[in-house]
């Protein structure tokens, strides 16, 4: 039999070595993706390959009794189960069900308004939202009685990089430390040099970390792999017609009713019990019944094809189970929104491909999704199975999946899961504290009163301070969180503070032509009125200028509010709630001062999923990253206010957030420095921008004609360079790159630097970078090919020595 990986390995080169089962596991497509050539298509996942339903579930329940065999009775008696959306929720269920006595959880892609985040990571190669955790039960990571939290069991189909793992690893580990870690994939993939980082976050955190596959393995690929790859599925598009069928008629598919129990959850986007495992398992055989009475017997539905609905996997596969012993001859897949050429060839993991718009209205806007190897798979009937939240006009339209089944099968059928929408918890009936009024100059900070207010708690007399590299030690390690702590201020010498003013009136016109151009767009686009809220502490100084622009250009006096989010915790609740009282949330803008690569970007939208009504998007002043769409420019320029930390941003600290001096009815903290008001520049930076506002106008409106009619979509390509050179320089996490000349110099400031990529001839916009650099003896490369002015590398695994019995960099005095 010809293995589904020998045409892609033929014409580029890609092999895979390792135990003899891979090839059984495993072939080889293309993906349509500009950062990665190849992709591992498994044959027993459910995913792309449609398979025997007891194949799929099968791999998952092996996998989870031989972790079940590694922990032990009692320690898996303790455990929880954690799967990756989307590719992995039906295989983490299976382990769970292999365990037989673990709740479980899987990541998801889909905001759920009524339930808190308890977590987020990235995905390496992912431009999108990554990964959200929305348990129901807010407990559900601290399974373990007496003894402490259990094992975390993490399962993925396949474990290459080791980038997701890691990120998950050491998000959890922040929330909710264990000494057990349990990895589980059908194959280990990784590299010889990626294999030892897992060993070193153990190392680092005192932790066990075991890895449970069914085989293991290595990919092999030549340097110019994805320069050809690209090419390939250049030439291969140009010779053959995509299965997408956009004028197909309507369809009207038999519709299935399955007398789904009701309460029970669909999966495990919230959480799944034993308790619902057992309700599951017995009401399979009657929904099975029903399924097989629609069809019209088992002669008369012929060859089935369960289809599944991206991360909704495990609730179609164990009904797809249920039919097949029931006697029904049928396989089982799920539809997907990962791009991949289809070539149809017997050495070929993807043969065929039906493509159709998403059909749930995602949270990151509409877009093609697919189903492969469908059509030609000799099926008689497809039921697909999707949840209420999926069932739409845009499922059943012309061109919608229903009506591309109809194109590769004779008779379609569908489904419909109730989706769980959990309930939010009210633990008390008790009505919370009334919120303090918003913190104003000049008690608290150097503004004008009416410049903005402060929804954040003064802790001016509370020592916070630690020196930078003791601070980066001890969030590197874990034992501390970079908000629990505050970097002490930097002083700037006579000739940096030379460079600022430099700086300042070099660039005062084009900084007030973008605020300009971003007011004018959030007023004609967001709200007439907007009640501008800004991310203390960069977006201060731009909130401060865009009330000042709408008061000088339209005599308007707009609401300006400044609130903390903080990387990993998310945004202050309790600001939130006071901005709910006394505003409309619709009218909310939230404001910053540039991106990076996008990351407080996510924090904000994963964090306003519990607070309905807020418009996640935010307004900056620059884009360079391409991660909104309201911003007054895209270039990545000097930002004078970046030069600086609290003298030029009211004279308030960047944000605290520790649990000894946080309650949960109280603002998150930061200090009034009022002891450095004779270095303060505050006042003067936005009068200087001001100053500007005429002179800039008439190129302000037609820079606001130009926006109104352009294509502003974000592209996430500040992230895609940052993943890039992430993996080139060996740091292998996103969090220790920080791009654009704001983010590189807060790394100079307030972090250990390791080396400042710099754009070749930039020029003025890096004076003060290179100043900084030379101050503290980091070296400065010059790069052809960066898409910011320069790029922040984090020194990646920073080791000054203890820094105290618990590990913290501060203590609570």
């Amino acid at each position: 039999m010809v293995w589904t990986g020998t045409w892609v390995s033929d014409r580029l080169g890609i092999e895979l070595a390792g135990d003899d089962e891979l090839r059984g596991l495993l072939g080889l497509a293309l993906r349509r993706n500009p950062r990665r050539a190849h992709l591992l298509v498994s044959g027993v996942l459910g995913k792309h390959v449609p398979q025997l339903p007891s194949v799929v579930h099968g791999h998952g329940v092996t996998l989870g009794r031989r972790v079940r065999a590694l922990l032990g009775p009692e320690e898996a008696a303790r455990a929880v189960v954690l799967g990756y959306a989307e590719t992995a929720t039906a295989l983490g269920h299976a382990v769970a069900d292999g365990l037989e006595t673990a709740p479980y959880l899987h990541s998801t892609r889909r905001l759920v308004a009524s339930v808190p985040s308890a977590g987020g990571f990235e995905e390496s190669h992912s431009h999108a939202t990554s990964h959200l955790l929305l348990p129901e039960d807010p407990a559900f990571f601290d399974r373990g009685g007496e003894a402490g939290r259990g094992p975390l069991v993490l399962v993925d189909d396949e474990f290459s990089t080791g980038n997701t793992v890691l990120n998950t690893l050491r998000d959890l580990h922040a929330r909710h430390p264990r000494d057990h870690y349990v990895i589980v994939a059908l194959v280990d993939m990784r590299a010889a040099g990626d294999a030892g980082r897992l060993a070193a976050f153990a190392e680092e955190t005192g932790a066990r970390v075991d890895v449970v596959a069914h085989a293991r393995g290595t990919v092999r690929l030549p340097e110019d792999v994805l320069a050809r790859g690209l090419r390939l599925v250049e030439e291969q598009d140009g010779r053959t017609a995509d299965p997408l069928v956009p004028c197909a008629p309507a369809v009207a598919p038999v519709r299935l009713e399955l007398g789904w129990p009701a309460g029970l959850p669909d999966g495990g986007r919230h959480g799944f019990t034993p308790d619902h495992r057992a309700r599951l398992r017995e009401a399979l055989p009657a929904m099975a019944a029903r399924i097989v009475d629609g069809l019209g017997g088992p002669e008369q539905a012929g060859r089935v094809l369960v289809l599944g609905f991206e991360e909704l996997m495990y609730a179609p596969l164990v009904l797809a189970r249920a039919l097949e012993e029931a006697g029904l001859d049928v396989r089982f897949s799920t539809t997907t929104r990962s791009p991949v050429l289809a070539v149809d060839d017997p050495g070929y993991a993807i043969r065929t491909r039906l493509a159709f718009p998403a059909h749930d209205d995602p949270a990151d806007g509409p877009g093609e999704r697919y189903a492969y190897n469908v059509a030609g798979g000799g099926f008689d009937t497809v039921l697909a199975v999707v949840d209420s939240a999926a069932d739409t006009p845009a499922l059943h339209a012309p061109g919608g999946l229903l009506a591309q089944l109809a194109t590769a099968a004779p008779r379609v059928a569908l489904a419909v899961v109730p989706a769980h929408t959990p309930v939010p918890r009210t633990p008390d009936r008790q009505e919370p504290p009334v919120l303090p009024a918003p913190l104003r100059g000049p008690d608290f900070s150097s503004y004008e009163p009416d410049d903005v207010g402060w929804l954040l708690q003064d802790l001016s007399a509370v020592r916070l301070e630690a020196p930078v590299e003791e601070r980066e030690e001890a969030v590197q390690r874990g034992g501390a969180h970079y908000a629990e702590s505050l970097p002490v201020e930097y002083q700037p010498t006579e000739e940096y503070q030379e460079l600022y003013r430099d700086a300042l009136a070099g660039s005062a016109a084009r900084i007030a032509r973008a605020v300009g151009t971003v007011t004018e767009l959030v007023l004609a686009e967001r709200s007439p009125r907007p009640v501008l809220v800004s991310l203390a502490r960069a977006g201060t100084p731009v909130g401060v200028l865009m009330r000042r622009w709408a008061r000088h250009r339209h005599g308007t006096e707009l609401p300006h509010y400044a609130v903390s989010i903080v990387r990993g915790r998310g945004i202050d609740a309790n600001a939130l709630r006071w901005l709910a009282a006394h505003h409309d949330p619709a009218d909310v803008v939230f404001v910053d001062g540039w991106t990076g690569k996008g990351a407080i970007t996510r924090e904000l939208a994963d964090a306003l999923a519990g607070f309905p009504g807020f418009d996640p998007e935010i307004a900056v002043l620059a884009d360079p990253g391409s991660c909104v769409r309201t911003y007054g420019t895209r270039e990545d320029f000097l930002i004078p206010s970046a030069c600086l930390n609290s003298t030029v941003s009211g004279l308030i600290s960047r944000t605290v957030l520790r649990d000894d001096l946080v309650g949960p009815h109280d603002y998150h903290g930061a200090k009034f420095y009022r002891e450095l008001s004779g270095s303060d520049v505050s006042r003067d930076f936005v009068a200087a921008v001001e100053d500007r506002f005429d002179e800039v106008a008439d190129a302000v409106d037609q820079q606001v004609k130009e926006a109104a009619s352009a294509d502003r979509a974000p592209t996430w390509e500040g992230w895609a360079a940052v993943e890039r050179i992430s993996e080139e320089q060996g740091i292998h996490d996103v969090n220790l790159v920080k791009p654009g000349v704001g983010e590189t110099t807060r790394v100079l400031l307030r972090r250990v630097p390791w080396k400042i990529l710099a754009r070749r001839g930039a020029g003025a916009d890096l004076a003060h970078i290179r100043l900084l650099a030379k101050q503290r003896g980091v070296p400065v490369e010059e790069r052809d090919d960066l898409p910011y002015t320069c790029v922040g590398l984090i020194h990646p695994r920073y080791t000054r020595g203890a820094t105290g019995a618990d590990g913290k960099a501060v203590g609570s005095a």
